[in-house]
């Protein structure tokens, strides 16, 4: 089985880990050393409304290849249950994040997962 056609909530879930890792770090890399600080700025990023707008910029602007928005399709189209803090299409599009990036890690494109997070955390 090729890592793009593994369950999407599988990707999603290794994702979110790979996300808020990076996030993590990009704030310890640019000099903020509090935890309360870090956490707060972190969640401009984590949340599921800061991923989705993230999501949808990158669509918009054509930043994923095709298999890349196969799974993003396939997370998002995933039947799904009913989140708890935010609306069902705004989870849609964070789940479809997150599993992209778990796409990326778990098929060791490490310069392409690089390249996304840049793109996220620098824009």
């Amino acid at each position: 089985m090729h890592t793009k056609d593994k369950n999407v909530l599988t990707l999603a879930y290794i994702g979110d880990a790979i996300y808020e890792v990076y996030v993590r770090k990009f704030f310890i890399d640019n000099g903020l050393t509090k935890v309360d600080s870090l956490q707060k700025k972190a969640v401009e990023y984590v949340s599921a409304k800061a991923q989705a707008k993230f999501l949808t910029t990158l669509m918009d602007n054509k930043f994923f290849n095709d298999i890349e928005l196969e799974v993003i399709f396939r997370a998002r189209n995933h039947k799904s249950r009913m989140p708890k803090n935010t609306d069902i299409i705004t989870y849609k599009y964070a789940t479809s994040l997150e599993a992209v990036v778990g796409y990326l890690y778990l098929d060791n494109q490490s310069a392409r997962l690089d390249e996304l997070m840049e793109k996220i955390l620098n824009d």
